[in-house]
């Protein structure tokens, strides 16, 4: 797991969430993926910076690559 991501079932139901936030990791990739870019999701998010939403992006390929090990 990467240090900045915390899985807390009290909150977001155990979503993996960046520490010291409410923001999952789901939310941040659904950010990006609509076309938000990192200054964006800053702007309205200012409690993120770069560094954690880099993070979402390392947890979610950690998280591929763990799934194909798997699976295969």
């Amino acid at each position: 797991m990467h240090p900045l991501v915390q899985f807390n079932p009290a909150i977001r139901f155990g979503k993996p969430c960046i520490i010291g936030t409410r923001i999952a990791v789901q939310d941040i990739l659904s950010w990006l993926g609509s076309g938000m870019s990192f200054e964006e999701i800053e702007e309205d998010f200012p409690e993120l910076t770069q560094v954690h939403i880099r993070a979402a992006l390392a947890f979610a390929a950690n998280i591929e690559r763990r799934t194909r090990q798997v699976a295969a």
